[in-house]
């Protein structure tokens, strides 16, 4: 689920404070290691060009001769938070980290600071620490909106559906209907009620009026995803242009029309879609898988960096891009028992439908995807993909 409120879903990304990212040159055989402080790892523009950058310079003057200013503090942090999902770069949530700074480690922080630090919490898989934040939030203040749907988010995140549903129930009363409709509907559509969740939150935005762009293409991406799980290409496909119409640069939803493209057999149409955009780690990944089908002349040389990328997050200790990994590996470098450990230690982090695909799509067998197939029978995801291929695995059962 993807919201104007600040939330992210399972392909959060990696921060280490104090640690040193970069990204290895398309053909390096390993990441570089700098040995003194002199070492350049990487050649920055002059000036920043993005508007949000020159903000980004413009609150670190402020914070850094106020650094007791939770107001810059905060907004410089969710800037950040911003920037490392549009750009796949794990910085950026040092950065919102260090933003915090003196607030971080506070034993009782103010309440917007824990939100934020369980959102950083969260897009490192540090899904406990995420929740204890956010409960200690609705205890403070039961009212708070943002934290009863970012609790919701993490717990259907971790496939805990009925706690994450529970999260929602408050948000009548504390926010507007698209808010609690598009938390409630998102969980439906993958537990089995898709069909009525569709539905309902067709219905809300069409009476809705007044929508900002935000919230319109957050409701109808949703309803994308969840036309992708009825089966329903052609309604994805609308809604994610509608999408995009109103966001082109979105990653999210450019992802998630890249996969559709993908898997409806028009890879020239996803490589269109993500070409240039190589700077983001996911949508990299698309652009290789579909490149690969093209055969494209730049097929190697995108296969090779993002797997220099990989490379470079293993060094940094970073785990938490094991699901695009996991693809990466069966697709494009066709090793289906490396695919199937990363996408099982995967499946012990997070349970999202594609987390559910990957282990799928590597496993060998039934017994190899047990784990898999009984929460797809616990919970009736009804995604037609992801039923082909469960049927696939029972039906060779071994």
């Amino acid at each position: 689920m993807k919201s104007s409120y600040i939330v992210f879903g399972a392909t959060a990304l990696l921060v280490l404070v104090g640690a040193v990212f970069f990204r290895p040159e398309a053909g390096a055989d390993v990441p570089r290691i700098p040995h003194a402080d002199t070492d350049v790892l990487e050649h920055l523009p002059l000036g920043a060009t993005d508007p949000r950058e020159r903000e980004q310079e413009r609150l670190r003057r402020i914070l850094t001769a106020h650094p007791e200013d939770l107001r810059t503090a905060l907004t410089l942090a969710r800037l950040d938070i911003e920037l490392s999902r549009a750009r796949s770069d794990p910085r950026y949530l040092s950065y919102a980290q260090a933003a915090l700074g003196p607030f971080w480690s506070m034993p009782s922080p103010p309440t917007e600071v824990l939100v934020l630090r369980a959102t950083i919490r969260q897009s490192v898989h540090d899904f406990d620490a995420a929740l204890a934040d956010l409960d200690k939030v609705i205890a403070i203040d039961p009212g708070n909106a943002q934290a009863w749907i970012t609790r919701s988010v993490v717990l259907a995140v971790k496939g805990r559906y009925d706690e994450a549903k529970a999260s929602c129930q408050p948000l009548p009363r504390l926010a507007p209907e698209l808010v609690y409709v598009v938390c409630e509907t998102s969980i439906d559509a993958v537990t089995g009620s898709a069909g009525l969740a569709y539905e309902r939150l067709l219905g809300v935005v069409a009476r809705t009026r007044g929508l900002s762009p935000a919230e319109n293409e957050w409701a109808v991406s949703t309803l994308g995803e969840i036309a992708e799980h009825l089966g329903r290409d052609t309604d994805a496909e609308k809604h994610f242009r509608d999408a995009l119409a109103l966001d082109p640069d979105d990653p999210y939803v450019l992802s998630a029309y890249a996969d559709l493209l993908l898997d409806i057999g028009r890879p020239a149409e996803a490589e269109k879609l993500v070409q240039g955009k190589t700077e983001n780690d996911n949508l990299l990944l698309r652009l290789a898988l579909a490149e690969a089908k093209t055969h494209a002349k730049d097929a190697e040389a995108h296969a090779t960096l993002l797997h220099d990328r990989f490379a470079a997050s293993h060094l940094r200790g970073d785990t938490v891009h094991r699901r695009e990994e996991s693809r990466y590996v069966l697709a494009l470098e066709g090793d289906r028992d490396a695919a199937f450990t990363l996408a099982r230690a995967n499946w012990d982090v997070q349970r999202e439908p594609w987390d559910v695909r990957v282990l799928l799509d590597s496993a060998k067998d039934a017994k190899g995807a047990a784990p898999v197939l009984e929460f797809l029978d616990a919970h009736h995801l009804e995604d037609p993909r992801i039923q082909a291929l469960a049927s696939k695995l029972r039906g060779g059962a071994k």
